[in-house]
């Protein structure tokens, strides 16, 4: 007599296991485990994040702001090719680059979206007037250049706010550059079209 033929009352009894163990009958564990996960969402929800994560360092206090005698802070910025110098003070917010303001100078949106970026993080989005020289590269670095100027340059006037644009990752200089050509390639890894006869 085999274990199909023995009556259901003799048979072992089955473990349900794996992922379908709530679907025959773990039901009532799986509702206990959501309200306890619930009641633990609950109990750590009081306790909001701060503006400033704790894991941003604190700017020391006897970090003192750099401006010139007329009131602004210089900075260069840098990404791919471009270099960027950079000088912000006070002002409404305009931002004029080589002599020609940023609408006409940086055409595409996304590229003057990048500029304001450090002034929308540390929250003082038109409170400065941006006047900057750029040369080397295309656009795109430029822009990145800009953005990287500029949010050195508000660290230097305004030193307690290094630790939000460290944060948002606006200070690190970004080191991405152009591959080299290798030699027997076409470019920097593109190989030249593989005949086999």
């Amino acid at each position: 007599m085999s274990d199909d033929d023995a009556p259901e009352s003799e048979k072992p009894a089955e473990q349900p296991q794996g992922r379908g163990a709530a679907q025959r009958g773990g039901g009532a564990q799986t509702f206990q485990g959501l309200a306890s996960l619930r009641q633990a969402m609950a109990v750590a929800r009081p306790t909001a994040t701060p503006a400033v994560p704790a894991t941003m360092a604190a700017v020391p206090e006897d970090v003192q702001p750099k401006r010139d005698e007329l009131g602004r802070s210089y900075a260069t910025g840098k990404r791919k090719n471009a270099v960027a110098r950079v000088w912000i003070k006070p002002g409404n917010g305009k931002i004029e680059v080589n002599g020609r303001d940023s609408p006409v100078y940086f055409a595409r949106p996304v590229l003057r979206m990048l500029l304001n970026q450090p002034f929308v993080v540390t929250d003082r989005l038109g409170q400065f007037d941006v006047w900057c020289t750029v040369k080397g590269g295309g656009l795109s670095g430029q822009a990145g250049a800009v953005r990287h100027g500029i949010s050195r340059a508000l660290i230097f006037y305004e030193p307690t706010l290094r630790p939000i644009l460290k944060h948002g990752g606006f200070i690190t200089r970004d080191s991405r550059v152009v591959e080299r050509k290798k030699y027997g390639k076409a470019k920097a890894r593109r190989s030249f079209q593989f005949s086999k006869r």
